[in-house]
């Protein structure tokens, strides 16, 4: 059986199209099915899965996965901190083609030497691990990375000096506000195999079509800078913050926050139902407003960089579990976009309760247990609360349903309404709680003058629309 890890999100149905033009028509994958388990169509030897970019090298370096399709970019994210995994790339598909930039607010920095100038240079990207070499490379004196999920175009200057970031082109960064620093790596998608599977499976009903009037290109692209000139460092003054921040979600939390907003009589604008600026205006004076994805929100908060933030409780749970002293914690229940957070299993599985799956897997002798999630602190807290007798957790980026039971035994994941589940032949069979819609914010917040009026007005209207029905 050959297995083949497919994308998710934007890729799909350009990949779609070149997996057709290559007479591997995959069932239902252009049209964006939910289930995550595909076949090819008059193929019974081919079994697809689809993953979310960021696990597919990981998956294939594995060896779970003979072949994926995947930005030459989540490689070589991976390829920086574990450089030998047997992964081999392929061929560039020439499809979802962009460059790894690192970029700046253009104000404030115009060119990369002017970095030297920072006494601490701030770094914000959802791959770290370039990031790390890239800041390495240019030797910095002092940097620091922040690892994120998303939407870095938003961070400088407030939140970041410098960012790398995937961009189509330097016009696409520019219409985004930031300046383009240092062009890192162009890439797109990639066919890539497991070393292995190159060597003891028969692969060439799949490779060849794919790779067929193709030009395999070099993978070795990486563009890092040369040391910086050094100049003398001048110790910035310190920041006195005179507005209040307050960090609001974009995604699938953005409709209920909406909602929520409009019931408080908090108006902001650029945030509604058609529509997610970065920074939306407000009539409110002093209160600063900036769109970030939740789950970098508890970490925001814990750094002192956003003072109030709305978030959902399992990315604040998430952020608790893996650091249990920080100073983070919940406000205001705002009770909206509810949802139970589960331990989820297999249909095929004949259990009910987690004690009748564990009883289960001791009887087949399972030396561990693998569980798999996109919030690994609460999968650990979680396995450790159940005194799960051996466990590995395997951290996630989504499209989660899939991995059950092939790749894990048991799934940490959120349900609403369990189609999705059903839709992949999973159920739930343990509560860890309900995760709604909540207001953040330090425990000790540092609070004067106007900043400490903003405050108590948000605070006092979001308590007002938590408590409206």
């Amino acid at each position: 059986m050959i297995k083949i890890a497919l994308p998710a999100g934007d890729l799909r149905i350009p990949v779609a199209s070149a997996l057709n033009s290559a007479g591997l028509s995959v069932d239902g994958y252009g049209e964006g099915a939910r289930a995550y388990r595909l076949a090819v169509t008059g193929s019974d030897d081919i079994n697809v899965r689809v993953f979310r970019e960021r696990d597919i090298p990981i998956q294939v370096a594995l060896g779970n996965y003979d072949v994926g399709i995947c930005n030459l970019i989540w490689v070589k994210e991976m390829g920086i901190r574990f450089p030998q995994q047997p992964i081999v790339p392929l061929s560039n598909l020439g499809i979802g083609m962009g460059t790894l930039f690192a970029a700046a607010d253009g104000s404030r920095i115009r060119a990369l030497q002017d970095l030297s100038d920072l006494r601490v240079v701030r770094i914000a990207s959802e791959f770290p691990n370039l990031a790390e070499k890239f800041a390495a490379a240019a030797r910095f004196p002092m940097y620091r990375v922040q690892a994120i999920w998303g939407s870095a175009e938003g961070y400088p200057p407030e939140d970041a000096d410098v960012v790398v970031v995937v961009a189509e082109g330097a016009e696409k960064l520019e219409a985004l506000g930031l300046t383009p620093l240092h062009s890192i790596l162009d890439a797109g998608a990639w066919l890539i195999a497991n070393e292995l599977s190159l060597g003891n499976k028969p692969l060439n009903s799949v490779l060849q079509p794919l790779l067929s009037g193709r030009l395999s290109s070099s993978s070795d692209g990486l563009r890092f800078p040369r040391p910086l000139a050094d100049r003398p460092l001048q110790r910035p003054a310190k920041r006195t913050r005179r507005t209040l921040r307050l960090a609001i979600p974009d995604g699938h939390q953005q409709r209920h926050v909406v909602q929520a907003l409009e019931v408080a009589d908090l108006h902001f604008g650029g945030y509604d139902d058609s529509q997610c600026v970065r920074r939306p205006s407000t009539d409110i004076e002093g209160l600063e407003v900036k769109v970030v994805r939740p789950h970098d929100m508890p970490q925001l908060v814990a750094l002192g960089q956003i003072d109030l933030a709305i978030t959902g409780r399992d990315c604040l749970m998430e952020h608790l579990y893996r650091f249990p002293a920080s100073p983070v914690k919940e406000l205001v229940d705002l009770q909206r976009g509810q949802y139970n957070l589960c331990a989820v299993v297999t249909e095929d599985l004949n259990a009910e309760t987690i004690e009748d799956a564990l009883l289960h897997w001791r009887a087949e002798g399972k030396q561990y247990v693998r569980v798999a999630s996109e919030f690994p602190g609460t999968a650990d807290h979680y396995a450790r609360s159940r005194h799960i007798w051996r466990y590995r957790i395997i951290p996630i980026a989504g499209a989660s349903e899939g991995f059950v039971p092939e790749d894990a035994e048991l799934l940490i994941e959120g349900t609403e309404t369990g189609t999705t589940l059903r839709e992949n032949r999973l159920k739930p069979i343990d509560l860890l709680y309900r995760s709604t819609t909540c207001l953040i914010g330090h425990r000790e917040p540092d609070l004067a003058g106007r900043r400490a009026e903003v405050y108590a007005q948000v605070m006092t209207a979001l308590k007002s629309a938590a408590e409206s029905p």
